[in-house]
């Protein structure tokens, strides 16, 4: 059977906080509070209270640089509950329907060219 936890795993991410997927995003790239910091034009202090939740309004720019720097949707870090309902009712529908394993690999084929050429389009 083919494994796709690790979609499963961006299912529930939807679920996190702003400070939960920042800290998560910096540790699967590996990166330090300083280099997140150097990279979005940010201090490394205000970078750490947007991770443990202190500072709850970043700028716009910010926001920005910061999906910009991990390749991911401004509305994907805020959290847009319409958009999470979509996905979470499409990962729903998917799990509902018993698809064959080249059926699953055709959809995570499909979501990794979405997910492409959205970071093009940026």
């Amino acid at each position: 059977m083919l494994d796709l936890s690790y979609r499963v795993k961006e299912w529930n991410f939807i679920r996190m906080s702003l400070g939960s997927k920042l800290k998560d995003l910096r540790l699967s790239k590996r990166k330090s509070l300083q280099e997140v910091a150097n990279s979005v034009g940010a201090s490394k202090p205000h970078i750490w209270e947007l991770e443990r939740g202190t500072s709850k309004n970043p700028s716009l720019e910010l926001l920005k640089n910061l999906a910009k720097y991990y390749s991911v949707t401004i509305d994907f870090l805020t959290d847009d509950t319409s958009e999470n309902d979509r996905v979470q009712a499409f990962a729903r529908s998917i799990a509902e329907k018993n698809l064959s394993d080249s059926d699953l690999l055709i959809l995570d084929n499909l979501a990794k060219e979405l997910d492409k050429k959205n970071r093009d389009a940026n």
